[in-house]
């Protein structure tokens, strides 16, 4: 469990971003956490340099269509990463590992298939309130944290082209 604020731990040197693009594929699923997280991401974006017109926010129904947004994203458009923000929360059946699991592995692969960096950023949570609480309450904010990880990955690749 997160004991820490999501949105203070390990930010380190950041880079200038003034000169990158990013694209960010929200899942609509869980709405009221996935919506801060992506206020969050855009914010902490914004702050490190990127200008709004350089900051493409697509929607995709649910966590599991995460991955195919991204890929979209990477193909349709010149972005130097892709943060993937999702929420899923345990239930009662194993639908939760399934789809976490799928998310997980396809995010990966993309990593993996595409030269630009896809960022984790999806909640996988007991309950609400522990998302919550990582989307904006006492522990922060995950989209925050994501944006980060997007922007100093994007500057490791520059750095070694």
């Amino acid at each position: 469990m997160a004991t820490k604020n999501l949105s203070e731990v390990g930010t380190g040197q950041i880079p200038d971003a003034s000169e990158m693009r990013f694209g960010i594929v929200v899942a609509d699923w869980n709405n009221e956490v996935t919506g801060s997280l992506l206020d969050g991401a855009v914010k902490t974006l914004k702050k490190h340099g990127v200008s709004k017109e350089n900051i493409v926010v697509k929607h995709v129904p649910g966590t599991f269509e995460l991955t195919l947004g991204a890929q979209f994203l990477a193909e349709y458009d010149d972005l130097d990463g892709v943060i993937c923000l999702g929420c899923v929360i345990q239930g009662e059946t194993p639908h939760f590992t399934y789809i976490c699991q799928g998310v997980t592995h396809g995010i990966t692969q993309l990593n993996l298939e595409y030269n630009i960096p896809f960022i984790f950023g999806v909640l996988t949570t007991d309950n609400l309130q522990q998302a919550l609480d990582r989307s904006g309450g006492k522990h922060g904010n995950k989209g925050d944290e994501a944006a980060i990880t997007a922007l100093k990955m994007a500057a490791l690749q520059r750095e070694m082209e």
